[in-house]
Parts: C-alpha cells; sequence; structure tokens
C-alpha cells in the first residue's frame, strides 16, 4: 500500500497488485518450473524469454474441473498463446481446442488435438482455409452467407459432410468486459437477424454436404466479475434457444464463450468462480430439458494460461535522468507489447512487475523499467515502487502467459528475439 506523505493530508490508500503469489520464493529468487530463476535463466541460455509454468497449467484446469459442471467441456482458445509445446500440452489436459486460422489449425493437429474437438472461427476466413477445415474434418464457426457455399462446394469435391456451427453476434454485450466483441455492429459473427435466413439456407442447400451442429456465442473477454458473466451465459443460451426453433437438427454444439479475466492492473481482484458454476449447472439442468442433445462448452485463453507465464528480462544498464531511475533492460515492447500498454489500453497501467533475484528485498525505489527501442512507448513499468536493482539483475513481467510473444512485434528494430519455454 502507499500513502500520500504531504504535509497535513491523511493517509490515503491506493490500490496495488494482487500477489503474485502462484509462484514460490527460495532464497530470495523466484521459483518458475521448480527452478531457482537464475537456474531457469542460465538453462534457457540468455535473456529475454518467456517461461510457463507446467504445474500452474495444470492447477488451473483442475480449479475450473472442480468448479464447473463435469458436463461442460473446456476448450483452449489457443490464439492466447499459440506455443506449439503449451498447446500439446494444453491440449492433453481440456476437451478441445478453438483456432482461429488454418496456421492455428496446423499446430492443434500436429500437438494431437482430436479433430472433432477442434473449431475454427475468424471473420475472415479464406476459402483455402475453409477447404482445410472441411479435410481436418472440424467444426467451423461460420461467421457470413459467403462462407456456407465454400464449405458446400469444398465438402463435394472432398467427399466429405462439413461440420458447421453458426457464430451469433447476440444483441447484447458482456458487461465489464474489456473487449467487447459481440453487440452492436461488429465484425464477428452473424447478426442474430440473420441467423434464420443461414439456417434456410443449410436446410435447402446443405443435404448431403453440411451438417449442423450448433451455435457459437463469445461477447467479451478480459471480464472479472462473475455477475456480468453468469448473465451473458443465460443471455446466450436463451438465446440460443430461440434460436435453435428454426434449425432443421437438433443443436448438438453450444459454445457460450468465455470471457473469464485475470487481474493485471493495481485494484483488480481475482473472478470468484463459484457463481459462474452454479449458473452453469442451471444451464446444463436446462438444456437435458430444452436441448437433449447439445454438449455446452465454454471457450477460454487468458484465464488458462496468463497467470502461469511470466516474461523475463535483464537489465543491461541503470541510469538516472533528473533524478528518475531507468532500468533499462534487454527485452521490451517488441516481445510483450501488451505489457507496454500498447495492446488496447486507453490509459496506461503497470503489470506486476518484479526483480526475481532481489524477491526479499524492500521495495523502496520508484524505477522505470524500460526496454532498448529507440521509443518512448518501450516502457514496461512506469515508476513503480522496486527493490533496488543494478545491472545484470532478473526483471519480471508476471500474467504474461497469454497475449506475449506471439502478439507482439518481434522484427520491430531488428533486435534479438526472445525465448519460449515450457517448464
Amino acid at each position: 500500500m502507499t500513502t500520500n506523505l504531504a504535509a497535513g493530508a491523511p493517509p490515503v490508500a491506493r490500490p496495488v497488485h494482487v500477489p503474485m503469489d502462484q509462484f514460490a520464493v527460495r532464497d530470495g529468487e523466484l521459483v518458475v518450473g521448480g527452478m531457482k530463476l537464475t537456474t531457469l535463466a542460465a538453462r534457457v541460455g540468455h535473456t529475454p524469454f518467456f517461461a510457463y509454468d507446467r504445474s500452474l497449467l495444470r492447477a488451473r484446469v483442475a480449479e475450473l474441473r472442480a468448479a464447473l459442471p463435469t458436463a461442460v467441456k473446456l476448450h483452449y482458445a489457443m490464439k492466447a498463446n499459440p506455443m506449439p509445446a503449451l498447446v500439446a500440452f494444453m491440449a492433453g489436459l481440456v476437451d478441445g481446442i478453438d483456432v482461429a486460422s488454418a496456421g492455428e489449425l496446423k499446430v492443434a493437429l500436429d500437438a494431437g488435438a482430436d479433430p472433432a474437438e477442434v473449431s475454427l472461427a475468424g471473420p475472415g476466413k479464406r476459402d483455402p482455409e475453409l477447404r482445410q477445415a472441411v479435410a481436418a474434418g472440424v467444426l467451423v464457426n461460420v461467421e457470413s452467407m459467403r462462407e456456407l457455399p465454400v464449405l458446400a462446394t469444398a465438402a463435394r469435391e472432398i467427399g466429405l459432410v462439413a461440420r458447421v456451427a453458426l457464430r451469433v453476434n447476440p444483441d447484447f454485450e458482456l458487461k465489464g468486459s474489456g473487449m467487447k466483441m459481440g453487440g452492436g455492429p461488429k465484425q464477428f459473427g452473424v447478426d442474430v437477424e440473420v441467423v434464420p435466413e443461414l439456417l434456410a439456407w443449410i436446410a435447402r442447400e446443405g443435404h448431403g454436404v453440411l451438417s449442423f451442429e450448433g451455435f457459437h456465442l463469445f461477447s467479451g473477454s478480459q471480464n472479472l466479475k462473475a455477475e456480468s458473466i453468469c448473465e451473458a451465459q443465460r443471455k446466450s443460451y436463451e438465446l440460443a434457444l430461440r434460436l435453435a426453433t428454426d434449425a432443421q437438427l437438433p443443436v448438438r454444439f453450444l459454445n457460450l464463450g468465455g470471457g473469464f479475466g485475470i487481474p493485471y492492473f493495481p485494484g483488480d481482484v481475482r473472478l470468484d468462480l463459484a457463481p459462474i458454476g452454479a449458473n452453469l449447472a442451471a444451464l446444463v439442468e436446462r438444456a437435458r430439458r430444452e436441448m437433449p442433445k447439445a454438449h455446452l462448452v465454454i471457450e477460454l485463453g487468458r484465464y488458462f494460461v496468463g497467470e502461469a507465464g511470466v516474461y523475463v528480462t535483464r537489465i543491461v544498464d541503470r541510469k538516472v535522468s533528473r533524478g528518475q531511475v531507468f532500468l533499462v533492460a534487454d527485452g521490451g515492447m517488441h516481445h510483450h507489447l501488451a505489457a507496454s500498454g500498447n495492446f488496447g489500453q486507453v490509459v496506461r497501467k503497470n503489470y506486476p512487475v518484479a526483480i526475481g533475484n532481489r524477491m526479499g528485498a524492500a521495495a523502496t525505489e520508484p524505477a522505470s523499467l524500460v526496454g532498448p527501442l529507440c521509443t518512448p512507448l518501450d516502457l514496461l513499468a512506469d515508476r513503480m515502487a522496486l527493490p533496488v536493482a543494478d545491472v545484470g539483475d532478473l526483471a519480471v513481467v508476471f500474467q504474461s502467459g497469454a497475449y506475449g510473444a506471439s502478439s507482439s512485434p518481434r522484427d520491430f528494430l531488428g533486435h534479438p528475439d526472445c525465448v519460449e519455454v515450457l517448464v
């Protein structure tokens, strides 16, 4: 907690980061994958690097299994982190993989994911991608009328039935979400009022080549309010139930989306899974009566992997400019755009950051952790209270398991790339 110490002013509590206690500390060092940070850095061979902890990934899936009804399938949305080794590990823990391109589809299939439990989404699927999906036997979440005849033609030519669901742009939004992906005009999915037209086309033109399986609804992401997620799930279920009356076949697949958030910034709190589990249990009971052939699916990316990863960068210079301390590191926004604030933040906020080899030291020095790029945007921590650090120390950015390396401009300015390891 920090306080306002101006003369005569009462102490003012300021929000702080949620403790990053998912990681242990040993001998004053952060422990990742059972190893002290300096040992891990030596094993990796150089900095910067992302490290993802298998035990934390396994624990997060187990936590969800315990909190949610067993009838609800858990899918990993691999756009959050498409590292092949991580995807292969997750494929052995979850029930399915959701991909957003032919490139991700290849990674998922190479990782051993069951094609019957893989779904493809995306607003701009190219014809060859749709053809690949048909050949692979995965479920295609259709997002426009254009996709249906392409899928039908591919199915006829290949000699396989194309599995399809309709991704629906609902007439509501996920309240409190960091990124809204449904409701209002959106490039994602089919507007709810147009869905009957697509269902009629499938029934009329798709006989023998298109197999309708259900609906995919995803209204938003990065939500820390359980009541908002529960409301969106209930509305999504009700909408699917209403739309199902226009389908010629029973609904077998109902993806209620995800939206589960993780705490990044001061004042954020961890999501309470208990009410979400109770809400889904009620929906499962309704589905048994109202859509008895439907499997309910929850699609999560960030929530599975975000808290299991760290970004580690070595301090290469310590500078004081007009009284402000700058810790210059060998990594920055070119590897971790999200932590710099340039991946959607309107007002920049600090991710939780620590000096990973000085975990026992008091955070007494306001310092800015910056990268090596020639731009003031290359900022990983802005005037953050940290232990006094120097050249050679290892700075750690927590909550870095999702939307890290693959979401960043890694070729920008030609600096060395980062490494990713699963430990």
